[in-house]
């Protein structure tokens, strides 16, 4: 996937899983957003070769939650 398109399909997806946060971990968007850039998750997601973004916002969401309960995540066999 040339560089524009990566870029665009976080620009979507992105804003989703802040949103998950939000609904389901409490907090505003500011830090919901900030915790989410600093995970491992999104480390790994903004790594286009990972295939990360190909997973569903909840998924994504789901793996998140994962690492801030545990300090590690899985990633799912469709990733």
């Amino acid at each position: 996937m040339d560089t524009k398109k990566f870029e665009a399909v976080l620009v979507l997806l992105v804003p989703q899983v802040v949103q998950l946060i939000v609904e389901n971990c409490g907090g505003d968007e500011v830090a919901a957003a900030r915790d989410f850039y600093s995970s491992q998750v999104y480390a790994l997601l903004e790594q286009e070769n990972t295939k990360l973004w190909h997973l569903s916002p909840l998924t994504l969401f789901h793996m998140y939650d994962e690492e801030r309960k545990t300090g590690s995540f899985s990633v799912p066999e469709e990733a």
